[in-house]
């Protein structure tokens, strides 16, 4: 079997081809056109038909390209920048950083490691990834407006306005502004406009909102069924998942979105400590499903009294809740396979 290593960049696609003794037998850079996937194809050829290819970061730079080779009928794995660069780093003589080189050391990661994820075609939950990020990214563009509006209103009424200012409020508190300078006419201009922004952003985030429960429904997901799931943690869940296959038992997906501790033993002590790694938006996604349950007579909220009550502190008790809201997530994950 060959194994292909491809450094992904905006421009230029370098691959490296390596045998089982992992030594280069051949390399090829290509540019980044209509015509990237047929010559590479075209290299490839030669080598055999028992090939896999290694792309880096799979889901950033070499999305599009991972996507074309596997419509192609190639096999295509993820190896993630800090895998390449790790393998980069402790090679003997490979250590320096160029395209080649970063091909060599993704295609020996991939042939190292046998548990890396598989590309394959997008499906619906690339959909919900997509609406989910543009969630995200849309709020956060909000939130940043409405900062830059309050230091506006603090520049030009005594106190600002209130903390969760709504569109209309603010509009309200400009239409008594009453400006006697130039500089206090422009103050109010800017924060009209960007008055304007937050009313813009308010109508593509309920547009949203609305493309994301579609979206949700669409998907058949029974994830809504468990309480503090919405459709848009549905989304995120689903769209960082991907394939729930990629994770057999809960411990794996508890690993994967941060919510199980990692041992940090020595010697005769042992000991394990906060997982700050794994996915942050899943475990971002867990933290609001704890957070809701606890705002509500759930049963979540009765598991996080029961931790306190055994003497651990809020703290420890919501870690421990977000690992046993992680397993059910889990468990609706593989219940959503059985019924597809």
């Amino acid at each position: 079997m060959v194994l292909i290593g491809v450094d992904p960049h905006k421009a230029t696609h370098t691959a490296v081809a390596v045998d089982a003794t992992e030594a280069p037998i051949a390399t090829l850079t290509v540019r980044s056109d209509r015509q990237q996937v047929a010559r590479l194809l075209a290299w490839a050829a030669p080598l055999g038909s028992e090939r896999v290819w290694a792309v880096e970061s799979a889901n950033g730079l070499g999305h599009l390209l991972s996507q074309q080779l596997v419509a192609a009928g190639e096999h295509v794995v993820d190896v993630p920048a800090t895998l390449a660069a790790r393998v980069r780093l402790l090679g003997s003589t490979k250590a320096s950083k160029n395209d080649p080189n970063d091909a060599l050391s993704t295609a020996i990661a991939g042939l190292r490691h046998d548990d890396l994820r598989q590309v394959g075609l997008e499906d619906h939950a690339a959909v919900l990834r997509l609406l989910a990020d543009r969630h995200r990214h849309l709020t956060a563009l909000r939130t940043r407006t409405v900062c830059r509006l309050h230091a506006l209103l603090r520049e030009l009424i005594p106190g600002g306005g209130p903390l969760r200012i709504k569109a209309d409020r603010a509009a309200q508190l400009l239409r008594g502004v009453r400006p006697d300078t130039a500089v206090g006419v422009e103050r109010k201009l800017m924060a009209q406009d960007l008055l304007a922004d937050v009313r813009r952003l308010d109508r593509d985030i309920a547009a949203v909102k609305v493309r994301i429960g579609d979206a949700v429904d669409a998907s058949g997901t029974t994830l809504t069924e468990l309480f503090g799931v919405g459709p848009i943690v549905a989304a995120i869940v689903i769209g960082q998942v991907g394939d729930p296959r990629r994770f057999p038992t809960r411990d794996r997906f508890a690993a994967y979105n941060a919510t199980a501790p990692i041992e940090a033993s020595s010697g005769p002590r042992v000991r394990h400590r906060l997982n700050q790694r794994g996915n942050r938006r899943l475990n971002n996604a867990m933290h609001l499903i704890a957070v809701t349950q606890i705002s509500h007579d759930t049963p979540g909220r009765a598991y996080f009294d029961r931790k306190l009550a055994e003497g651990k502190s809020k703290k420890e008790a919501l870690r421990a809740l977000k690992r046993h809201i992680s397993d059910a997530v889990w468990r609706q994950l593989q219940a959503d396979l059985e019924i597809r």
